[in-house]
């Protein structure tokens, strides 16, 4: 049977500067069938020297070009021209001065869709930042918020990239959404989105959280992970975190309560159910019960070997507790295999590379994988001789991102979402941003999300904005067929129960395809629709322990210790390190979500293209692997990846934290550029130290250098030192306090002074702040909606389904659908 071209097929790309963000964004264009040009500098990328270049770089072609020489920048601006997507990192203003923004190229190409990633967007104070990760946490509070990864008091270093990842992903869902837009207007536009707003994707509702105890400080309070190294609210004993007998650390997935009952039960904890001694379990309001309930459980768990507890777990299949691997241990569990999202490929000079496979499986279009990175010089010469001169520019035009936006990109799509919590559902939300319709079917008593936290609605409320609800019982034969009506008429349906459970219900892809053939059916499940773990619950911290996010959070040297021989309190104490590298204000459910989105709009882009509906697949699990591939890629006499030091300052003396004289600064200098605008600025001889002229130098007496810088910032404040530095151009900025919500919502943040928050309406707070749509388009217009109440629009949507309003009386009569 012959194999369709995988989606992108026929499309050009071409990355003008290769940095992490950019490369994770042609990798996944290339892997989906775009031919994809790298323009390296002189020399070739710094990237070459990380361990994942054969990943990140797989399947590409890439040339050697000077931007700033003449002949050079001509074949540049020849491969823009003739391509289809151009994506660019630079700082704001360096593109259009290089000759290669939009407008530029559009003025000779009006095809062409251009694609910016910057680290703080294109406005604001901050926008001339330099964009590197470290320095975007630094300012959005990231480093404060994980204090608790360094014991508390001071801000610590988390080492997986948060906002860099999803910021790929956003700038994937611009770019897929533009050329969805232009096989109708055959036009392209200029996208934009940046590492701060890819860091939003992670919260949950810590936003609404604030907000809410902003407005009513007497009847609601945010509750923090732990409270003087205890657990501060039951969410942690849901998903305890616990060591067994022979030293395996666990980490279980028992949210609601009818999983939390199965837990204690598999335990032999269930008699506290039912003693008054224990009522409210888990929630105590008395720290001293609180401490004593976890100390219950720590040592129920410590009493059996990992092997007894995977026979429990085999036995009771709503009770699961993922094992916590590290660096690239993911590549063998067994449901990354099972679910054939892992692959080999060779490379001529490393031999065989264990890898990620793509991060979405089609069955109409599949990936393309099987070309490692490229070599250096390997294409310079064919990609010369294929560029034709760009001629002279032609007479300049109005910039054509300055017109009005017109309708959203994907007005007219129509998404149905079958999903429960955020790791799939936040996906849709996106597509919500971009204009699409998105139906959401919740059961009558609501997304369980909406009920996490004690004030109502709240914890849905991020997941909920710009979709409509409606309430349907789906385990009723008359909710199935509304379901099946609206499938009828979808574009898209987005699914994420457990594996089975579809097929239990008849809603599966084959059910709901055979009502409609041009269907695009995304599962995205935490595991896979099969296998090994399928049928497991999963949530955020279940896949950051099996995906190896804890231990690429815990520094060099782990502290996270692992011993048959730990005793309860020094099991408590690593505890407080797991707790916070798990989750803190990333975790597997963000990069999971903004994954669903890209996917989503991947299929709709197939589909507009000619390939019709067909069946997807995208887990939490593999998107993980994607997300920590600096670690997850294996190949004989690999390097290891950048990983921070043990007491979590940064990854090096000119990428960490220093402390101040009255707080902490974040320095981010490690290109040999940088660190010569620095050493001009240092006091002594640092700038003709020949200890220090090249990478290999620094890198030698990189301790020293430390100390020596360490010394130095003491002197003066954080905020004199950012207002030096930056004043050199060297990127050094005041570390500003958590939690990361404040980053985006507190009067002078990010947020607020980069144009990353808007205004909507909820049914009964009134106006509130969320977050504005996170790509922007030069031409399209985003749409940020409103939040919705549980069933709100059961009744419009059974009316455009032509139900009468007898049968509609007689569903709200036998509960199989509500209405608000």
């Amino acid at each position: 049977m012959a194999v369709n071209p995988p989606p992108l097929d026929g499309l050009r790309a071409v990355l003008v500067s290769p940095t992490r963000t950019a490369l994770q964004t042609g990798q996944f264009l290339a892997d989906f069938g775009a031919e994809v040009v790298i323009v390296e500098p002189p020399g070739g990328s710094r990237l070459r020297d990380e361990a994942a270049w054969p990943f990140w770089a797989r399947g590409t072609t890439s040339i050697e070009l000077d931007l700033h020489d003449a002949a050079d920048h001509e074949i540049a601006l020849g491969l823009a021209v003739g391509s289809d997507v151009v994506v660019e990192s630079f700082r704001p203003g360096v593109s259009d001065a290089l000759g290669l923004g939009h407008t530029a190229l559009a003025a000779r190409n009006p095809r062409v869709i251009t694609c910016s990633i910057t680290g703080f967007g294109r406005t604001g104070p901050y926008a001339d930042l330099q964009g590197y990760e470290g320095v975007v946490m630094a300012k959005t509070g990231v480093l404060w918020h994980v204090a608790g990864l360094a014991g508390g008091g001071r801000p610590a270093f988390p080492a997986a990239l948060y906002g860099s990842f999803p910021a790929t992903q956003l700038a994937l869902q611009g770019i897929l959404a533009a050329l969805v837009e232009r096989e109708d207007s055959g036009r392209g536009q200029h996208v934009e989105t940046s590492i701060a707003q890819g860091i939003t994707v992670h919260d949950t509702f810590g936003w609404f959280a604030r907000v809410v105890a902003a407005r009513f400080p007497d009847s609601f309070r945010q509750t923090p992970i732990a409270r003087d190294g205890v657990p501060a609210g039951d969410l942690s004993f849901r998903l305890l975190i616990a060591l067994t007998a022979d030293g395996h650390w666990l980490q279980f997935s028992q949210v609601v309560d009818r999983l939390f009952r199965a837990m204690m039960r598999v335990l032999e904890l269930d008699w506290m159910l039912e003693d008054p001694e224990w009522t409210g379990a888990p929630a105590f309001e008395d720290a001293a019960k609180r401490e004593a309930f976890w100390e219950h459980l720590l040592r129920a768990v410590k009493a059996h070997p990992l092997a007894e507890w995977q026979r429990r777990f085999d036995e009771n299949p709503d009770v699961w507790a993922e094992t916590f691997r590290q660096g690239d241990e993911v590549l063998d569990h067994p449901q990354t295999r099972w679910n054939g999202m892992v692959t080999e490929i060779e490379d001529p000079v490393l031999g065989p590379v264990l890898q990620p496979a793509a991060v979405v499986r089609m069955d109409g279009t599949p990936a393309r994988l099987g070309r490692s990175a490229p070599r250096r010089g390997a294409h310079d010469e064919v990609l010369r001789r294929r560029v034709a001169p760009p001629g002279p520019a032609p007479t300049p035009a109005a910039d054509l991102g300055s017109a009005a936006p017109t309708r959203p990109p994907l007005a007219g799509v129509t998404v149905l979402e079958l999903g429960t919590y955020y790791a799939a559902p936040f996906g849709a939300t996106l597509l919500a941003d971009y204009g699409a319709r998105v139906i959401k079917i919740e059961e009558p008593a609501g997304d369980p999300m909406r009920n996490m936290l004690p004030f109502p609605d709240v914890a849905g409320i991020k997941a909920l904005v710009g979709k409509e609800s409606i309430a349907v019982d789906i385990h009723t034969e008359e909710g199935r067929e509304v379901v099946r009506d609206l499938a009828a008429r979808a574009d898209v349906v987005l699914q994420s129960f457990r594996a089975g459970v579809a097929e239990r219900l008849g809603l599966d892809a084959v059910s709901l395809r055979a009502v409609n053939p041009d269907l695009v059916y995304l599962t995205a499940p935490g595991y896979g629709v099969d296998g090994p773990c399928g049928h497991r619950p999963a949530y955020a911290p279940t896949i950051g322990a099996g995906a190896g996010l804890a231990y690429r959070n815990a520094g060099a040297g782990s502290a996270i210790q692992a011993s048959a021989d730990m005793g309860i309190d020094e099991i408590k104490q690593v505890w407080n390190r797991l707790v916070y590298a798990v989750m803190g204000v990333g975790n597997a459910d963000g990069y999971a979500a903004v994954t669903v989105g890209t996917a989503l709009v991947l299929g709709i882009l197939a589909r507009k293209r000619g390939h019709g509906g067909q069946t997807m697949l995208t887990t939490m699990l593999s998107t993980a692997t994607h997300a920590l591939s600096e670690e997850t890629v294996r190949y004989a006499d690999r390097g290891p990846a950048p990983t921070a030091d043990p007491e979590l300052y940064g990854l090096g003396a000119l990428y960490r934290l220093y402390q101040a004289a009255d707080g902490w600064v974040f320095l981010a200098a490690p290109e040999q550029h940088e660190w010569e605008r620095l050493a001009t600025v240092m006091p002594g001889t640092w700038s003709t130290d020949s200890r220090l002229t090249t990478a290999d130098g620094r890198r030698e007496h990189d301790a020293e250098l430390a100390s020596a810088l360490a010394e130095w910032f003491r002197q003066r404040t954080a905020a004199e030192w950012e207002a030096e530095l930056r004043a050199a151009d060297v990127a050094c900025v005041e570390v500003v306090p958590g939690p990361v919500e404040g980053g985006y919502l507190d009067e002078g943040s990010v947020g607020q002074v980069s144009g990353f928050v808007t205004t909507c309406r909820h049914g009964f707070l009134g106006e509130i702040p969320r977050l504005a749509p996170l790509v922007r388009f030069s031409r399209s217009a985003t749409v940020a909606g409103d939040a919705c109440a549980v069933g709100e629009h059961t009744l419009s949507i059974l009316g455009e389904l032509g139900y009468s309003r007898r049968r509609v009386e007689q569903l709200l009569a036998s509960a199989v659908v509500a209405a608000d």
